[in-house]
């Protein structure tokens, strides 16, 4: 990055949670410059409290995009505004870092992908697992088992308070197979590098509180043309059950790799954004056997130095968008496979509203 030579002016819409610790790695990464922060209730003065900082604030992007011409934008706001906001960003000539999903549908998902194109730009989607080294070493060991691959995963979130209203607001675009399956299609993708073929979901509304046409629990299930299967399951809301809440597990017919995450795992923290990605070891099983039928190796728990907080990860999404402006890195399979995902995952959504198999040949 010894070629750049002015910081990359960014423009922040959307102060949430995510949206906050983006504006946080900005805020302490010389690369970038701050433009402004774009929310329309009081949490950019919050942000801007939490930061020490002073940086122009917008109640919409309009204003802050007239004021500020950035350089980039970031946005974390909800998905059922991605698309508009995106490609207004592309059409000012500006690069793009966009929280998942890439819109809320997978027709949008494709125009923000074109208009990244279309504008020479740079598009980053917030794929998070993708810049943990222990997600990294999790994907990378189950190359060792062999194929098919089983994969089951299930992220469960229990929440009241401002975390439930988070997650009803997100109701109101999206299911949680769509918003949060993304991220482990994208995995499941990632380990078996095989053409899923096939998907059959379930769901169920579990409240009145949310739209009639969604549901809060729902389960995926993928089929791969390699003869891996996976499976995944997301809930939200408060009667979510904190039990057997965060499964990381894959097994082949050379053994297994699991996470496990004994703090993660359990104590009530299944709404905490910390607990989502935390791994901090990793056990591999061997299945070989002995001439006596007994296991001929023992399991191997892999310590993992490099636990990366989520603040941190936030630090490293950005400082590879960064990358990707400064060295102008190809981005084409980025956006392909978040274009990818996002399409397995509505094909599920589809499988859970009209209670059929849905081929993706």
């Amino acid at each position: 990055m010894s070629n750049q030579v002015k910081p990359v002016r960014v423009l922040v819409v959307g102060c949430g949670n995510m949206g906050a610790s983006h504006a946080i790695a900005y805020h302490h990464n010389p690369g970038f410059e701050i433009v402004g922060l774009v929310a329309r209730g009081k949490s950019k003065e919050v942000l801007n409290e939490k930061m020490g900082a002073n940086y122009p604030l917008f109640d919409d992007m309009n204003s802050g995009m007239a004021a500020t011409n950035p350089d980039a934008v970031c946005i974390s706001t909800y998905p059922d505004t991605h698309e508009a906001y995106a490609i207004q960003a592309f059409e000012a000539g500006c690069h793009v870092f966009i929280e998942k999903p890439v819109a809320d549908s997978v027709e949008g998902a494709q125009r923000v992908l074109d208009a990244s194109k279309k504008a020479n730009k740079k598009l980053v989607v917030g794929y998070i697992l993708r810049h943990h080294p222990s997600w990294e070493k999790f994907i990378e060991l189950t190359g060792n088992l062999g194929k098919p691959l089983v994969m089951r995963m299930n992220l469960n979130q229990q929440s009241d308070g401002a975390n439930w209203a988070v997650h009803r607001n997100l109701l109101n675009s999206l299911s949680p197979i769509v918003d949060c399956g993304v991220h482990y299609i994208d995995v499941m993708c990632q380990m078996t590098r095989s053409k899923p073929v096939q998907v059959y979901a379930i769901g169920a509304r579990l409240t009145d509180d949310i739209p009639a046409d969604n549901y809060n629990y729902g389960q995926l299930q993928i089929r791969f043309e390699d003869g891996s299967v996976g499976w995944y399951e997301a809930g939200w809301g408060p009667m979510i059950s904190e039990t057997a809440f965060f499964v990381k597990d894959v097994f082949g017919p050379k053994g297994s790799v699991s996470i496990v995450a004994k703090d993660a795992g359990g104590g009530g923290k299944s709404a905490s954004i910390e607990a989502h990605s935390k791994t901090e070891s990793i056990l591999f099983h061997h299945a070989d056997l002995d001439k006596d039928g007994k296991f001929a190796k023992e399991d191997l728990l892999i310590n993992l130095d490099d636990e990366p907080d989520h603040q941190e990860l936030c630090n490293r999404e950005q400082r590879y968008f960064l990358k990707a402006i400064v060295e102008d890195l190809d981005l084409s399979d980025h956006g392909d496979d978040a274009v990818n995902s996002l399409r397995i995952a509505f094909a599920c959504d589809e499988s859970v509203r009209t209670g059929k198999v849905v081929s993706l040949l």
